[in-house]
Parts: structure tokens; sequence; C-alpha cells
């Protein structure tokens, strides 16, 4: 039976033009572009050409982009680079909300460990961030605040230029975690007024093992990786030229149609939630319902069983029943607890994301699974 792909939040397939894009650079391009000689002028050249792409899909300038080998590393740079330009000893404190993901979280308790203060703010049932909480957890020594654009669970879209307001006002430094958001939402980051902004390759049709930092012009970080001067002294490694060039294709095809896309992608999340609720009733929770969310992304729980049992039941469907980066774990999932679910519906909760090649079909077809699934397990 032909596989259902709906966990888009997990990755991406790449796109076939950000294969092709690629595919020289596998091979006769293969010069490294810190190299003067004719090949390494060619991938130099690709390399710039790949910045400018992603920085116009953001509105940055180009000259503002560091490439990373993914999300992670960009969370690291921005959060380890910024808290660890000063000594512990000379006082430091970040904020993160309770929602980010693991590649926030743990840099953040990582500097919680060599001496820096970290205040975790909560979030309301819909999954958005507490602004008075931020506003009050706000302190003289407070270096950085870092809240993630759009949750990789459920969806829920923060107020990210509200957010700027609050720390710039008190002159702190915000971080914002775009993995999720790029290339499905609009991410111009002087509407977001963000100071640095995480992109990942492999969540937006690019491959897995790059991604980029946006960091506002004139601000100063703390290399992660030590080295030679890539990437403007900040990040040290010769560049992946191949895999760079694919992202830049990516930003570029999603410039040209984020808006149609996004559009296509909210008609198929709402045709897959109508389905569900017709066949499961009432009883079927969608989380974030009342906040602004990702188009593409439909977190439900269905009554009286597990959505991991529900899974085991359809190997032909490709979903998540939370964050994929901690859905092998039994226990609850940090965003569903911080959103105040109770256990046995969290239990019952499954992640279904669409994309780019998700077709009215396999809407169709996941629908009729599910409903099947869970009638078997009920009765």
């Amino acid at each position: 039976m032909r596989t259902i792909y709906l966990d888009y939040n997990a990755t991406t397939p790449i796109a076939p033009s950000v294969q092709q894009a690629m595919l020289p650079f596998l091979s006769e391009h293969f010069g490294n572009p810190s190299s003067s000689h004719v090949l390494g002028r060619a991938a130099h050249e690709a390399l710039e050409d790949a910045r400018s792409q992603l920085a116009l899909l953001i509105k940055a300038d180009r000259e503002e982009i560091v490439f990373t080998a993914g999300g992670t590393e960009s969370n690291n740079l921005a959060m380890k680079g910024t808290l660890m330009r000063r000594a512990p000893a000379a006082g430091g404190h970040l904020i993160i909300s309770a929602i980010e993901h693991p590649s926030v979280l743990e840099p953040a308790r990582f500097l919680e460990r060599l001496g820096y203060d970290l205040t975790i703010v909560g979030v309301d049932g819909q999954g958005i961030v507490d602004l008075d909480a931020i506003r009050l957890a706000i302190r003289p020594d407070t270096v950085m605040v870092s809240v993630m654009h759009a949750n990789n669970e459920i969806g829920s879209v923060q107020p990210v230029s509200e957010i700027a307001n609050i720390c710039h006002e008190r002159d702190v430094l915000l971080h914002t975690d775009a993995s999720q958001s790029v290339g499905k939402i609009r991410t111009a980051v002087d509407e977001l007024q963000v100071d640095f902004l995480t992109i990942a390759g492999h969540k937006m049709y690019a491959p897995k093992g790059v991604g980029a930092l946006y960091i506002r012009r004139g601000l100063g970080l703390e290399p992660v990786l030590h080295g030679a001067g890539h990437e403007g002294g900040l990040r040290a490694g010769t560049e992946n030229v191949a895999s760079i060039v694919g992202l830049g294709r990516a930003a570029a095809l999603a410039s040209k149609s984020m808006d149609q896309a996004s559009q296509r992608m909210e008609l198929l999340r709402d045709r897959l939630h109508n389905q569900l609720r017709a066949g499961v009733g009432s009883g079927l929770f969608l989380h974030g319902c009342r906040a602004a969310r990702l188009p593409n992304t439909l977190s439900v729980s269905f009554p009286g069983v597990t959505g991991g049992a529900m899974l085991a039941r359809l190997p032909e469907l490709c979903a998540s029943t939370g964050s994929a980066c901690h859905s092998a774990t039994a226990h609850m999932s940090p965003t569903l607890a911080a959103i105040g679910l109770a256990p046995e519906v969290a239990a019952g909760t499954i992640r279904l994301s669409v994309g780019w090649y998700t077709s009215e079909e396999d809407i169709d077809r996941a629908a009729s699974a599910l409903l099947s699934a869970w009638d078997g397990l009920r009765s």
C-alpha cells in the first residue's frame, strides 16, 4: 500500500529542483569556496548566490546570514554565542519559553550549569507565550530572550514582534527559532524585529544537515566552533556547498510560491480535521484551535485511545504522536504539558502535518485509516 506522508514538521522531502541545483556541486563543481582557483571561485559564487536567496526570503541583508549545519547549531550559536561573550561571574540572564525545542532548552540548561541564570516562562492553553510573564521576568542583567516563532507540535504562532517590543524597551536581545515557520508563513526579520533567527534546511525542502542563522547587523557573537575564518569568523569549517546551494534554491522556491502553498496546505489541513471531527464527534480535541497556527499543522487528540497504539495499526501512515525529537519517549511532551493537558488527552494526541506534495487523496485515505484504527481500538 502506498505510504501516506503527513509528517512534514519532522522533515520534508528534498524538492526535485533543489536536487537538480545540488548535483553539479556533488560532481564537477567540487572546489573549496576558500580557494582562489577557478573551481574555488565557482563554489564561492554559488555560496554567495544562496546567501542572497535566503536573505531575500526573510528580507535581510545577505551579510546578515551565516550558514550552519542546521537548526540545532544555529540555536546553539545564537544563545551560547551571546551569553558567553561575558563571563558567568559578570552576570547574565536568559529567558526562554516552556515550549521550546530541545535545541533551545538544552543549550539554555548548559548555560545555566556554567553559572548563567535561566528563567522559563509559561504559555496559555493555546500554546501562546505569556507576554506579561516575559515583561516581569526581564531583569537588569537579562541578556537574551529566546522564543520560537511557531511550535513544532501544535503549530501555535507566537506574537514575536510584541515580544520584541518588550525586549528592546529594556535593551534585551531577542532570538527566535523559526525552523518550523520559514517557508510556510511570512518571516520578514524587520517585521518580527528579531535580533537572531534560526533556519533549518530540512524543514523547507532542502537537505538535512544545513541551516542558517540570521544575525542583525552590528551584533557580535562568540563562535561555538573555532578554527579558520569561515562565515565571517563565526562558523569555522569548510562550507557544505552542495547543501547550501540546495538551501538557497529552496528559499527561492518559497519566495515565489509560499502564499499559494500556504493557502493550499490550510485547506488540506482543515479538510482532514473536518473528516476526523465528523467521524469522532465532539470528543476529538484540537490543540491550539483558538490561536494563530501554522497552515500545515493539525494536532488532535482521539478520546479513549493512545496515539501510539493508533499509529501502530497504520504502517502506511507516517505521522507523529508529538514532536518527532521525543516521540519515542513515553512521558508527556513538554509542549502538551505546558498547555495544561490532562494525561489522558495528551496520550491520545497525534500530530499530522501536510506539505507541498500532500494530495486530497492522501487526506481522505489518512482520515479513513485513522477513524478505522480508532474504531478498532475502542471496540
